[in-house]
């Protein structure tokens, strides 16, 4: 995966729902094709990779792109060793994210590493649950969040309403740019979108066991 991060104007989610479109370009006339992203898009396909944007106005945007391992050439010896099993816990875990699917992949798959899960789209609903619950081990949030609430924010609350509350963010950007654009403070733990489970169980027990 290769990943490129700037600090500039950002994308509106309307620009950014037609960046791949051909021909599509916010420059004026003559100052841009719409094909250079576009190109980006194809070559990375051909190639049997994958390519996520990831943008904000005002913050920047993060290019991830996604190619496959080299199949040819490459002598892979078999493994000694049985891979240690994924982490799992019985605490309790309350995640935080807007994008439905992720959420989805998030609950299922904590769930299915033993842990008890609920679950809130956003910040303002995630501190309206923290009453109802008994216990919440750690708090398990996506950084950029909608209705004016962003991960940081809803961190300092509900470590302010339950002193000692581990968190673990997730986020589409990268950790550099999150931290240089004051949205998290240096040294704080963020797992990267997209992750995949063995990520997840790693990231989670370790916010646990600190």
């Amino acid at each position: 995966m290769l990943a490129v991060t700037d600090t500039g104007s950002g994308m509106t989610a309307d620009i950014l729902r037609r960046v791949f479109e051909p021909f599509f370009t916010t420059k004026e006339a003559g100052k841009g094709s719409g094909l250079g992203l576009r190109m980006v898009f194809g070559f990375v396909k051909q190639s049997g990779g994958h390519v996520k944007i990831y943008s904000e106005v005002g913050l920047g945007t993060t290019v991830k792109i996604y190619l496959p391992e080299a199949s040819s050439a490459v002598k892979v010896q078999a493994p000694t060793s049985v891979p240690a099993p994924f982490p799992t816990g019985k605490e309790t875990i309350l995640v935080v994210e807007d994008d439905q699917d992720v959420r989805a992949f998030a609950t299922a798959t904590l769930r299915s590493l033993g842990y008890a899960v609920h679950e809130a789209g956003d910040g303002v609903e995630a501190l309206a649950m923290l009453p109802r619950l008994e216990r919440v081990d750690p708090l398990f949030s996506d950084v950029v969040l909608p209705k004016g609430m962003n991960g940081s924010q809803l961190a300092a609350e509900a470590r302010r309403r339950r002193p000692g509350l581990q968190v673990l963010f997730a986020s589409g950007y990268t950790s550099n740019a999150i931290v240089h654009q004051g949205r998290l403070d240096a040294g704080v733990h963020l797992l990267s979108k997209p992750y995949r489970k063995a990520d997840l169980a790693r990231e989670v027990r370790k916010a646990l066991d600190r």
